[in-house]
C-alpha cells in the first residue's frame, strides 16, 4: 500500500510540474514548496519547543484557529509555525 501512495504522488507532482508550464496556479505550487523543508530547518535551527500547524487551505486556517489558540494560551513558551500552502493565501 505505501508503494502504490508513493507512486501516485510521484505522479501527482510529474503532472502538476508539467502543467505549470501552461497554467500559472501549477507554477504558484511549485513556486512555493521549493526548498520549503531547507528554509524551515534553517530558520528554525536554534529554536526550541515549536509546534508546527500546517493548514492547506485558508478555509482550513479559519477552522482551526480556535485550536491554534487553545494551544498558544495551554503552553505560552512554545514557539508557533504555521504554514499554508495556498496560492490564495
Amino acid at each position: 500500500m505505501n508503494n502504490l501512495y508513493n507512486i501516485t504522488i510521484y505522479i501527482y507532482i510529474s503532472l502538476i510540474r508539467i502543467s505549470a508550464i501552461f497554467n500559472s496556479k501549477s507554477r504558484l505550487w511549485i513556486e512555493g514548496r521549493k526548498n520549503t523543508f531547507y528554509k524551515l530547518k534553517k530558520e528554525f535551527a536554534n529554536s526550541y519547543n515549536v509546534v508546527w500547524f500546517h493548514c492547506s487551505s485558508l478555509g482550513e486556517f479559519e477552522q482551526g484557529k480556535s485550536v491554534i489558540y487553545a494551544y498558544q494560551k495551554k503552553y505560552p513558551n512554545h514557539n508557533i509555525l504555521l504554514t499554508v500552502f495556498s496560492p490564495s493565501a
